[in-house]
């Protein structure tokens, strides 16, 4: 049942006031890091796009406030799976979500349990690794570029941002729902086992005090055999420990008198080229 608010002030559109931090305990918020053991919360999915998404996932949704056409295009598996149609004119939206364009849609979903790293380990050839990037939009257009070049799955360690915050979400349009993800408190440990299971563990780095660094137009790799990218801070790169895991050392030529690209630039190439 589509509920019609026609007043800003309605309780019922609390949810969609908060910031990230009001909607989340501590606790829940270490746990979407890895940190902690608990994994309830809830996240945001912002345009009708994401929250068409998070829906064909089999997330569910809390509430769901939209324009009357989104209402009645999403109000059945809304109400399906417990959650609650709001339908708003777009004066209202934009007054309660603090946004200047309203958005068509937005919905607040309860976070699914996160992912075990063992398990996705155990089913993926193609890993992308994250390592100390803190940055949610570097972390949502890497995750739609690994999805949508068809790697497996993510792996983030405790201090790589949240995939499902706000930002993370909007710059992945959604795809981060389709790529699983897991945290790893270690990542020297997971790069060294997936080394010992014969994992190619490429990391991008522009130099290194001993190992060789390829350039990228020059790594091969049989098509059998599984790969991890690891990919670090755009400030710091990878960590000294990730950087003696790897079993190979790479970076993308460049032009004279540039030395990087953003990490997000570089992970959609390297997938590519590494795929």
């Amino acid at each position: 049942m589509i509920i019609e608010v026609d007043d800003a002030a309605d309780e019922r559109l609390n949810a969609f006031r908060w910031r990230e931090r009001q909607l989340n305990t501590i606790a829940q918020r270490k746990a979407a890091l890895g940190s902690h053991p608990d994994s309830s919360g809830m996240f945001i999915a912002e345009g009708d796009l994401v929250v068409r998404r998070a829906l064909e996932a089999g997330c569910k949704p809390s509430v769901v406030l939209c324009d009357p056409k989104c209402a009645l295009e999403f109000d059945d598996d809304v109400s399906t799976q417990g959650g609650i149609t709001l339908s708003a004119s777009a004066d209202i939206r934009r007054e309660v979500t603090g946004l200047g364009v309203p958005l068509d849609a937005i919905g607040v979903f309860h976070r699914p349990a996160l992912r075990d790293a063992q398990s996705l380990i155990d089913s993926s050839t193609r890993l992308v690794i994250l390592d100390c990037i803190d940055n949610p939009s570097n972390v949502g257009a890497i995750a739609r570029s690994a999805c949508a070049l068809g790697w497996d799955a993510m792996l983030l360690d405790t201090t790589s941002s949240d995939p499902l915050t706000r930002r993370a979400l909007r710059v992945s349009m959604g795809t981060t729902f389709n790529l699983p993800y897991a945290r790893t408190p270690d990542i020297s440990t997971t790069l060294n086992q997936l080394a010992s299971r014969g994992f190619a563990v490429v990391g991008m780095t522009l130099q290194h005090h001993s190992k060789q660094v390829v350039p990228m137009t020059q790594v091969r790799l049989d098509d059998s055999q599984p790969r991890a990218l690891v990919l670090g801070s755009e400030r710091q790169g990878l960590s000294d420990a990730a950087l003696e895991a790897c079993t190979i050392l790479t970076n993308i030529p460049m032009a004279v008198g540039v030395d990087s690209l953003n990490v997000a630039s570089a992970t959609a190439i390297a997938c590519y080229a590494l795929k």
